[in-house]
């Protein structure tokens, strides 16, 4: 089966702002909705960082899923999921808490998840990732980044698209079935659990060991719970 028959609309475009606010802005863009994009001029990353490339040189794509009230307790972990789903396609990849893919500690994609309420009380949500494929060492960034290129990954863009848009599929069907085997993966492939983090949560900076990443998404150091903000690896002392 093509990953064409797997999301309800498929759109490429050569040039956008961002995905994220394409899908967002299109009232008639239905649940499963996929966007891809050669080149983005607006992307953003968390925090409000940008997120840019030369043309041709990342995967960047958005879906769109239409989230019911029920299930808006679980948001935080759809990020992780999509995350997952790198890793599924790329073994020598891991996740940094909360969805950082990372390649010996560089940063290979960029991933931001955002909503806006529907009159139902649901939430249409999109999910947006921009995969670093084919940067030079002279267009990374910044210094802590990678591409696939660059670590010796070689494939093919239809290859990557044909794999990895699978993989989203899947990892996004589990979240939607509430399938206890994601967190379970996702846990396999974090390498923040077991070492010692700076987080830098909305309340302050936190020092500690990180316990474990809970069903729910949130990071647990030193036995307490957060929700959100950014980690640092640090060496162990």
């Amino acid at each position: 089966m093509s990953f064409e028959e797997l999301y309800s609309r498929v759109v490429r475009v050569d040039d956008t702002g961002s995905t994220n606010a394409d899908l967002l802005a299109d009232d008639s863009a239905p649940h499963g909705a996929l966007l891809i994009a050669d080149h983005q001029t607006a992307g953003r990353g968390r925090l409000g960082r940008t997120w840019t490339a030369p043309a041709g040189t990342q995967l960047i794509f958005s879906t769109l899923l239409v989230v019911p009230q029920h299930d808006l307790e679980r948001l935080g972990t759809l990020t992780l999921a999509a995350g997952l789903a790198l890793t599924d396609v790329i073994d020598t990849a891991t996740l940094k808490w909360p969805n950082d893919v990372l390649i010996d500690g560089r940063k290979l994609c960029g991933i931001l998840a955002e909503a806006a309420p529907a009159a139902d009380g649901s939430y249409r949500v999109v999910i947006g990732v921009g995969l670093n494929h084919l940067l030079t060492r002279e267009q990374l960034p910044v210094a802590h980044a990678t591409s696939l290129a660059l670590e010796g990954v070689d494939l093919a863009r239809a290859e990557l698209e044909e794999q990895l848009f699978s993989a989203l599929a899947r990892r996004l069907r589990q979240w939607r079935d509430n399938d206890p085997a994601l967190m379970a993966d996702y846990r396999a492939v974090c390498s923040s659990i077991g070492q010692r983090v700076r987080l830098q949560a909305p309340t302050g900076d936190v020092l500690g060991v990180v316990d474990t990443v809970a069903d729910d998404g949130r990071i647990l150091i030193d036995g307490a719970a957060y929700s959100a903000g950014d980690v640092t690896h640090l060496r162990l002392a």
